[in-house]
């Protein structure tokens, strides 16, 4: 059977790769069982776009955010949540899949958009992720799960029909059409995306971006400003001027409007009588959509906040330190689901009780649109480590999305009329330096690489090694040249079709099989409207009746709709 492209066969074998040890930690006696509440729970992951912990449930004396800091003392609060990216698409292809982006190639930002001609190549392409990876919210649709998501389906290997029920704007678990059905409501929150920062006058001449100008118009016309513009703290990678102030002021004006919709989630949760029963998840794609925050692996890129509410009350109102990773998200979910965690998967379930599952968090970045980069960082409790691969160019460079922020306006304006700290004029300075080194207790914001100092050389040595024992043990496709990646993914240029499913006799039982390794299939009576039901769950095709079928490998295009007589 055929499996894709064979660059592409690097294996999955080892489940814990990222787990490099452990360490001891006070933890409540209050016993934590995810599926104590029910053999299927419900469950509701509202997960905010570009936000770092700006929350009054973590302290922070500016947040206006009382629906989540209720939600936050029902909660346990995890303060060590890391994303594996500090951009959208490569950091939900990780929490969708429990696997790291670079083993899936879904690391460069992004895929399905060409690169530019400057690389030599300018095709758009979809990274194939090995045949035994799946996306979490299929696996419980194969369980009996409805799973339904709003949109932001940017998991750079497509959006395969298999993954949700409904994936469309306004999808919700009222949607589903058994109330007595388990749900998975994986739910974004926009509000709080990077293009809700730009002012509401700026005069753009792409058309896409201009609408979200007036968009952001029109919203700001009835969500007055909530923030003192002079209250916010500059960190000092950013010039302290009143567009950079005014910009923090509305990261945190859109973060105070996003909790008055997570109210909303919950008060129709609490209508629905769905409370006893539901799981809800709070936590943010990767860290705020500011420069140097925003595509970096800096703490300020993948630092997220994560609330993890259970109905029965279980460890409410704590804080926990361990360490918790984007592709945590996927098994911790399969676990309070009650199903099994494919060994395929990197990351494990959070330890809700026992001692923590890891140490240390790895992450990565890669290509943004038209800046070629490759970052890998490994951050302990107390230290940050980043390998940099591509030393010979600066890390700001001209990328026409996020310099529409005033922030990044307010960077290059200062460049040009010499005018930057120190702190901000160094990441606009090459060649940068092949190892940074940051005490994150001391240097928060991650300013002073210590690299060079003697007095941090076993530190630094301990870091290399970690770094080095995860790339060893974590299948890794960032070293090969996208170009390559992208033919080996889409040989001709375009997306493989998926062939069409068939029925096939296996003993006294009937099933649909794909010639394609890896291949997901979804059937419904042919001739109807239904919803495609994912083949290989609880569900099997009817005998005796007459059902359509297509298949879709993840990555590639989806086969023909055929139609099969099933026995």
């Amino acid at each position: 059977m055929s499996n894709g492209p064979n660059r592409r066969q690097v294996g999955l074998g080892l489940a814990s790769a990222a787990l490099l040890g452990g360490c001891a930690q006070t933890r409540s006696s209050a016993s934590v069982d995810p599926k104590a509440t029910s053999a299927r729970p419900n469950i509701l992951f509202l997960i905010a776009e570009d936000m770092s912990p700006r929350l009054g449930c973590y302290g922070d004396p500016l947040a206006q955010t009382p629906n989540l800091d209720r939600l936050a003392a029902q909660s346990i609060r995890f303060t060590n949540a890391f994303t594996t990216s500090g951009v959208c698409a490569p950091s939900r292809s990780a929490i969708i899949t429990g696997v790291h982006q670079q083993t899936l190639g879904s690391q460069h930002m992004r895929t399905y958009t060409a690169p530019p001609k400057s690389n030599g190549w300018d095709y758009p392409y979809m990274a194939v992720p090995p045949a035994e990876v799946k996306a979490f919210p299929e696996l419980m649709r194969r369980a009996g799960y409805y799973t339904c998501t709003n949109g932001k389906l940017d998991y750079q290997f497509g959006d395969p029909f298999t993954i949700w029920n409904d994936s469309k704007s306004g999808a919700h678990w009222r949607k589903r059409p058994d109330a007595s059905q388990p749900f998975l409501a994986y739910l974004t929150l926009f509000g709080t995306h990077e293009s809700w920062l730009w002012p509401g006058d700026l005069k753009l001449d792409e058309p896409r971006w201009q609408r979200r100008v007036e968009r952001n118009a029109e919203f700001r016309s009835g969500h007055p400003p909530v923030t003192d513009r002079g209250a916010v703290e500059v960190p000092p990678y950013l010039p302290d001027t009143p567009e950079v102030r005014e910009t923090l002021g509305q990261l945190y004006d859109n973060i105070h409007y996003m909790d008055a919709e997570v109210g909303r989630y919950l008060s129709e949760l609490e209508e629905d009588g769905l409370l006893e029963n539901t799981i809800i998840i709070f936590a943010s794609d990767h860290g705020d959509g500011l420069p140097r925050a925003k595509r970096s692996i800096y703490d300020s890129g993948i630092h997220i906040p994560l609330l993890v509410r259970f109905p029965n009350g279980s460890r409410a109102g704590e804080a926990d330190d361990q360490f918790v990773s984007g592709v945590d998200l996927a098994p911790t979910l399969l676990h309070m689901a009650g199903q099994p965690v494919p060994d395929w998967i990197q990351g494990s379930h959070i330890a809700f009780d026992g001692p923590p599952q890891r140490d240390a968090i790895f992450a990565a970045r890669d290509r943004m649109i038209n800046v070629e980069d490759r970052m890998k960082a490994v951050r302990t409790r107390q230290f940050k480590y980043i390998r940099n691969y591509r030393t010979d160019a600066p890390y700001f460079r001209p990328l026409g999305y996020r310099d529409v922020l005033p922030a990044m306006q307010a960077l290059w304006d200062g460049l040009e009329a010499e005018t930057l700290s120190p702190e901000a004029e160094q990441f606009f300075l090459a060649p940068r330096a092949p190892e940074e080194l940051y005490d994150i207790s001391a240097d928060p914001h991650e300013i002073n690489n210590l690299a060079g100092d003697p007095a941090y050389a076993d530190i630094l040595a301990d870091h290399r090694r970690r770094l080095d024992d995860w790339l060893s043990q974590t299948p890794d496709l960032s070293a090969i040249p996208e170009e390559d990646l992208a033919a080996d993914f889409w040989p001709n240029r375009t997306a493989p079709v998926t062939p069409a499913p068939k029925v096939y006799a296996i003993g006294h039982d009937l099933a649909l099989m794909s010639m394609v390794l890896g291949a997901s299939i979804g059937w419904r009576l042919a001739g109807s409207d239904d919803p495609w039901t994912v083949h290989g769950g609880i569900t099997p095709p009817p005998l005796g009746k007459t059902i359509e079928a297509k298949a879709i490998r993840y990555g590639w295009a989806e086969s023909p709709v055929v139609t099969l007589q099933v026995g």
